[in-house]
């Protein structure tokens, strides 16, 4: 029985096979809604935060800084500046009064204490109501201190995630151009939109090193500060996760003249998709041999194991739930490959366009959701019977409580599933979730068979 939609939902949920698909989508945020999209703020803070050599100082209530401590889960290769959470903690007085004076302390003492790259000051909603004047703050502390002190702009109530996306951007964007370019390749790349989560991009570098191409700056995945200062010299922005760091490659283009990409490291068909887009864009005789050999053996070595795994999932079905619609894709993909059918799929940021690629790509009868709560995903998962739901933190629950398997594809998960190895390391999590005797003794409606068990 198909699950009952509220009026003011439905233009926001589309059946594949009723109508074309035109869904209403990036509307605001409603203050006090309960939905699993954020806040403006929230969405900076995922953006800007894994630059791990940045103070990082929310100017607001202490909820504001405790909701987006260590967001991201994403990984360093040296400083760990990032992993702490600063917040001038604001009180009443400070709202009646101000609380510029509170911020220009906290951050002389923060930059003395830790000395960073460079700072970002989160805005947040009570800030924007009472008026503090974080441009001027930011400048005067900048001037005294030398290092660049930067306002994210980034109240709440401004809109939705994607503006905090936005605003993340325009702020980054104030230290490129600042940096020395004279020894960087031309055969170079800045890779945008991947946030390191269980050391993904530092698997990904790998794939261009081999492919002989110079990776400048990772925006922002274990970031620096020098190398977003001088990214401005590389050749091309390859951009994953586009709704994030779109924005700033269409600054770049504009300013500094960089072409870009849009690219997926998920899934065999989607990474080598995009390690061939990039090869393409030089036209070198070299890389592209290069590539076509890294790629032929990648597939090479997770092929054999990818096929048993296909051969214990036919004929499964998965929901998904991501942040952004171009991972959803690639997921969509992913699980077709593992023979596996996408009952449902939504996202928190996706444009009508993603949705419209979407529909494209999905079997009849497939529901796609924008901006879903947690009552419109528990409905559509039992409605569709699904033996995996993929997610994020704030889906997980939702499929425990129904006796239905999970996998963490956003922010805190520890096992790396981009790339080809990725692409192995996620089938054996969807087995092992799908298959798990522990549904033997927990109430589901249609419980898998425990059968078709892969063993290494």
């Amino acid at each position: 029985m198909q699950a009952a939609i509220l009026e003011e939902r439905k233009e926001q949920i589309h059946r594949i096979g009723d109508a074309p698909c035109e869904i209403a989508c990036d509307k605001d945020s409603l203050a006090g809604a309960v939905s699993q999209r954020a806040c403006v703020f929230c969405g900076s803070r995922v953006v800007l935060y894994p630059i791990a050599d940045a103070l990082h100082l929310v100017h607001g209530p202490i909820g504001c800084a405790v909701y987006t401590w260590d967001i991201r889960g994403a990984l360093s290769f040296g400083p760990e500046l990032h992993r702490l959470s600063f917040s001038t903690d604001l009180q009443v007085r400070d709202i009646i009064f101000g609380g510029e004076k509170k911020l220009r302390g906290a951050l002389i003492e923060l930059i003395a204490r830790h000395s960073p790259k460079a700072a970002f000051v989160y805005s947040t909603c009570i800030v924007g109501i009472i008026g503090d004047d974080l441009e001027a703050v930011c400048r005067e502390v900048e001037a005294e201190t030398g290092i660049p002190v930067i306002p994210v702009q980034s109240e709440g109530f401004k809109g939705n995630k994607r503006a905090g996306y936005q605003a993340a951007c325009k702020a980054m964007f104030r230290l490129v151009g600042t940096g020395d370019t004279g020894t960087i390749s031309p055969h170079s790349i800045n890779i945008l939109g991947d946030f390191n989560l269980a050391g993904e991009i530092w698997l990904v570098r790998d794939y261009f090193r081999r492919m002989g191409i110079e990776v400048v700056a990772n925006i922002t995945g274990d970031g620096r500060v020098d190398d977003i200062r001088r990214c401005h010299g590389a050749a091309l922005n390859v951009v994953q996760c586009s709704g994030s760091t779109m924005d700033l490659a269409r600054m770049m283009e504009e300013k500094y003249g960089i072409p870009s990409v849009r690219v997926s490291y998920f899934g065999i068909e989607d990474m080598a998709d995009s390690l061939y887009r990039v090869a393409d864009h030089f036209r070198d005789p070299l890389i592209m041999a290069r590539t076509r050999e890294l790629v032929r053996s990648e597939i090479e070595a997770v092929m054999p194991e990818l096929t048993r795994y296909r051969e214990a999932l036919a004929g499964r079905k998965a929901a998904v739930y991501v942040g952004g619609a171009f991972k959803a894709f690639s997921l969509v993909k992913a699980f077709r490959l593992l023979g596996m059918q996408v009952a449902m799929v939504g996202s928190q940021t996706g444009t009508r366009e993603d949705y419209q690629e979407l529909a494209g790509i999905c079997d009849p009868g497939t529901i796609i959701v924008d901006d879903a709560n947690p009552l419109e995903l528990t409905s559509f998962l039992e409605e569709k019977s699904v033996d995996i739901f993929v997610g994020g933190v704030k889906e997980r629950p939702i499929a425990y409580k129904l006796g239905v398997g999970f996998c963490d594809h956003n922010h805190e998960r520890k096992i790396a599933m981009a790339g080809f190895a990725g692409m192995l390391n996620f089938a054996r999590e969807v087995h092992s979730s799908v298959l798990s005797p522990v549904w033997r003794f927990v109430p589901r409606r249609h419980a898998p068979a425990q059968q078709g068990e892969v063993r290494s």
